[in-house]
């Protein structure tokens, strides 16, 4: 359905470009894990790969009401998104769940390691959720770079700028050899480390030793600095790494639609 009616419309209006589509896996299960910009990651994502890739969503977006409330829900369903009851501080046992069942399933399952989306267009630190799905699934992890989407739909904005969005697909990331290790919270750790050097490796983004959520706090305080903020000091990768020399993925120079490569 939304490969019908959804799908051909954001890619004539928005004319997306991706990298790295060969590195999507042809069958079985796999994890997408993917910086989080903006709310229309999970719309661009789904619509350049083959395969079916589905994310979650807050039950919100599909309970409102009077006729928003059913666009909203027309178009989250529309796009694939997955409700999860997120109330009550079950939201990441509920994308666990939610995860592994689909994984089950042999089927595509897309996750933002950093939680919520980026309040300043840098990467954050990775919740090790995105860890205990891979080592509890045994799928393995594509790391994804959106490109651009926090530009076409900054915090605040509710219809994105029509331009061009990006998505670089890297290679498969394997964790097989921490099978049985998924209580270990420093495997965790060191997990969730990778697969977010992987993504800023990718993404060309400046990264932050602290949460998403966290800073958002900071930001809202009027205090958006604070120990563990790299912005003032050496530029650092996840896991303390020195960050890899990197830009930011430029669009094709091609101007004739869509761009696979």
């Amino acid at each position: 359905m939304k490969r019908v009616f959804v799908g051909p419309l954001l890619r004539l209006v928005y004319r997306p470009w991706v990298r790295g589509a060969g590195n999507v896996p042809t069958d079985g299960p796999a994890i997408f894990a993917s910086n989080h910009l903006a709310v229309i990651d999970s719309f661009f994502l789904p619509l350049v790969i083959d395969r079916e890739l589905v994310f979650i969503g807050k039950q919100e977006y599909f309970t409102g009401s009077g006729l928003k409330g059913r666009l909203t829900a027309g178009f989250m369903k529309g796009v694939g998104t997955i409700p999860v009851d997120r109330g009550g501080g079950k939201a990441s046992e509920a994308a666990l769940h939610t995860g592994l069942r689909r994984l089950g399933e042999g089927k595509l399952f897309g996750i933002y390691p950093e939680g919520t989306r980026s309040p300043d267009g840098r990467l954050y630190r990775g919740k090790t959720g995105i860890a205990r799905l891979a080592l509890e699934s045994g799928a393995p992890v594509v790391p994804v770079a959106m490109v651009g989407t926090d530009v076409a739909q900054p915090v605040g904005r509710r219809i994105p700028k029509v331009m061009r969005i990006g998505i670089v697909i890297g290679e498969p990331l394997d964790f097989s050899r921490y099978q049985g290790m998924e209580n270990d919270r420093f495997i965790l750790r060191s997990v969730t480390d990778e697969i977010m050097y992987a993504i800023m490796s990718l993404s060309g983004q400046e990264y932050v030793d602290v949460y998403a959520a966290t800073q958002k706090a900071r930001i809202a305080s009027g205090h958006p600095a604070a120990a563990g903020d790299t912005a003032a000091g050496p530029a650092v990768a996840p896991g303390g790494r020195p960050a890899p020399d990197v830009q930011v993925p430029v669009p094709p120079q091609d101007e004739g639609g869509s761009s696979v490569g």
